[in-house]
């Protein structure tokens, strides 16, 4: 079915939240051409985000990717606000990209259903949790549905569309529709834990953090392995450290409930989070940054 047959999404884009996922989706929607209203309730939060936005455009003109007067009509078209109602207000989709917690996600989803029209689209950007448990309790779980974008936002082509148990055709085809104008490939996913990209990568991540505890290869030597032997732009250790390895655990603890032993997570993954090793965000991982 094509995404022509159900009208697009032309109104006001509202992301909620304003760290990494926030603010990179924020900025593709503005570049794209879509009025953005980016919220969070921590102030410094969106003053922080605003001038990532800002720095990402700016090194993209400076690299001659992103033309001048681009830039400046992105900038205009992205508002930041803490006041919910302000952000969601008449928008034709609502991006939740706050942290990975179940109940959490749930409820800012139904919070901010109150405030958009029944047919507007309530999308969660988790990376493996259910969109159908998401959905349950929130006003219109018909119009739920998984939009997960990679980090960084602005560079990563791969947006997973996830149809939720009880997500309707016209919803899952805007989604899509809106993943293309953004200059993005969709893919559209059945709701699984960890859909089809987190279940893969994290079962090569785990494995990779397994050999390197059994003293397989070193971290270097592993990644190297599947950048050069099958083509991966980044090793499954040193996309750890760029992920976080707390996040990594969270999914790797969350998929090992839903689908068992495969996914338990290795006691030096567990060893690491606890000492805060946790990447590039803490300056150490499986690599020194």
């Amino acid at each position: 079915m094509s995404c022509e047959t159900f009208p697009r999404l032309s109104g006001p884009i509202a992301v909620i939240g304003a760290g990494t996922m926030g603010h990179g989706i924020a900025q593709v929607a503005a570049m794209a051409g879509f009025e953005t209203r980016l919220y969070d309730v921590d102030a410094t939060a969106r003053t922080q985000a605003m001038a990532l936005v800002e720095a990402n455009l700016d090194t993209g003109v400076e690299l001659g990717k992103v033309e001048p007067a681009a830039r400046n009509a992105a900038l205009e078209r992205l508002t930041e606000t803490g006041d919910p109602g302000e952000a969601a207000t008449g928008a034709d989709l609502v991006i939740e990209a706050v942290t990975e917690d179940l109940e959490l996600k749930r409820r800012v989803l139904s919070d901010l259903a109150m405030h958009v029209a029944p047919a507007a689209v309530l999308a969660s950007n988790t990376s493996s949790l259910s969109i159908s448990r998401i959905a349950d309790g929130v006003p219109g779980p018909e119009r739920v549905v998984g939009l997960h974008f990679f980090n960084p936002v602005h560079i990563m082509s791969l947006v997973e569309v996830v149809r939720g148990g009880r997500t309707v055709e016209r919803v899952v085809e805007q989604a899509r529709g809106f993943v293309i104008e953004l200059g993005k490939e969709p893919i559209i996913v059945n709701d699984a834990p960890g859909f089809a990209s987190s279940r893969l990568g994290i079962a090569i991540g785990l494995e990779a953090i397994r050999m390197l505890e059994a003293g397989v290869a070193s971290a270097h030597d592993i990644d190297r392995a599947m950048e050069l032997g099958y083509r991966h732009p980044m090793g499954p250790l040193r996309l750890t450290d760029l992920v976080g390895l707390d996040v990594r655990l969270r999914i790797a603890r969350y998929l090992h409930g839903e689908l068992g032993e495969r996914f338990r997570p290795p006691q030096l993954l567990e060893r690491m989070v606890d000492e805060g090793k946790l990447g590039r965000k803490t300056g150490q991982g499986f690599y020194s940054w």
